[in-house]
């Protein structure tokens, strides 16, 4: 019973090890784009997933109906605002050199304005798979804790 215990406590291991390493290797290289409006203003950043600002990306905004509404620039700190012409949802795609490209869709909720989005930070991404290793450990422990009684 120790044995199934130890293997399984292997493979577990091996697994999440993997899905780290390979992980890191995917998002080498993803450009992000995050967008939120205060008022009647449009706000986005862009940035590489090491930290660094896009600078000079090409941002392209659209309607739901596909249609282009405006065309610009980031900034020297990845940063980019306007002010939509329309009241809808719009699709906010950057597009960087060498292939880079990512979207971000911004809801307008029915009437009220534009839908503040809530980003998901880092921290909160860590913490959550603390919290999945700290309760396959507590049920290890008293998987454990079973067998030798």
């Amino acid at each position: 019973m120790k044995k199934e215990i130890l293997k399984f406590s292997i493979y577990f291991i091996l697994l999440s090890l993997f899905v780290m390493i390979t992980s890191s290797n995917i998002f080498a290289h993803k450009v992000t784009i995050f967008a939120y409006a205060e008022g009647d203003t449009v706000y986005t950043e862009s940035y590489f997933s090491d930290g660094k600002k896009v600078k000079g990306g090409t941002i392209v905004v659209y309607d739901s109906q596909g249609n282009k509404l405006l065309e610009g620039k980031t900034d020297k700190d990845g940063l980019f605002n306007f002010k939509p012409s329309k009241k809808d949802d719009l699709k906010i795609i950057l597009n960087v050199s060498l292939g880079h490209k990512n979207s971000y869709i911004l809801p307008f909720s029915s009437g009220k304005g534009l839908a503040e989005q809530k980003r998901l930070s880092s921290t909160e991404v860590i913490g959550g798979i603390g919290y999945i290793f700290g309760i396959m450990g507590i049920i290890m422990y008293f998987l454990s804790r079973k067998r030798k009684k």
